[in-house]
């Protein structure tokens, strides 16, 4: 917007998805504009697991390769850091469903590095994401499958329930879901919304938004 320029703190949204070959693509911003004629900030990250850059992208963020996709989220947020543009007290960050799993795990590698976390619909235990009543069989083909050694050990080591860690100071976070939601169970927001709350110690808010009727 006209007006707002670099000044290292500027409030800042990094909003991003990064999987099942899915793309970022150009669109409407709708509500966003408020945001923007507010003087915020609102960037997108390209990052590895959607097809921006074709099917190789996606494949670099898939399965056993699925840390990419983190690494990728967090190299965006230290490059708008570096620009000038927002500082980890202004940076606010924002996904849904497979969005939801990047927040997550941006949330435990990187404590620190945000100031807000809207997650929405998000799976945050992995170590369950084939269950017949969470979408299951379609996440395979994402995710890998537990059953194998290997794919199981790189799934924990991301697992964002799994990886919560006691008396650590989190962001304030703001998690949505929906009680009847048929792609993304509810139990996985509620877990991770009570394993953040009893870990954290930063007083920050960790919210829970349960929509009956979605």
């Amino acid at each position: 917007m006209p007006g707002v320029r670099p000044n290292g703190k500027q409030p800042t949204i990094l909003y991003s998805y990064g999987g099942f070959d899915i793309p970022i693509r150009p669109g409407f911003i709708g509500a966003n504009l408020a945001w923007l004629e507010r003087g915020g900030v609102y960037a997108y990250a390209n990052i590895r697991g959607g097809n921006e850059d074709g099917q190789g992208w996606h494949a670099q963020g898939q399965m056993l390769h699925k840390q990419n996709v983190f690494d990728d989220f967090y190299a965006a947020a230290q490059a708008l850091e570096k620009a000038g543009w927002t500082d980890r007290q202004h940076l606010g960050i924002m996904g849904g469903s497979n969005g939801g799993l990047l927040m997550g795990d941006e949330l435990t590698q990187h404590p620190q590095a945000f100031r807000a976390v809207v997650s929405m619909v998000g799976i945050y235990d992995m170590l369950r994401h084939e269950t017949d009543f969470a979408n299951g069989a379609y996440n395979v083909s994402e995710y890998g499958t537990v059953e194998d050694a290997t794919q199981f050990k790189a799934t924990l080591k991301y697992s964002p329930l799994q990886n919560v860690k006691p008396k650590t100071a989190y962001p304030a976070v703001l998690m949505t879901t929906g009680a009847n939601d048929p792609r993304v169970a509810p139990w996985q927001s509620r877990k991770f919304a009570a394993a953040l709350q009893n870990a954290s110690t930063s007083g920050q808010p960790v919210l829970l938004l349960t929509r009956m009727n979605a």
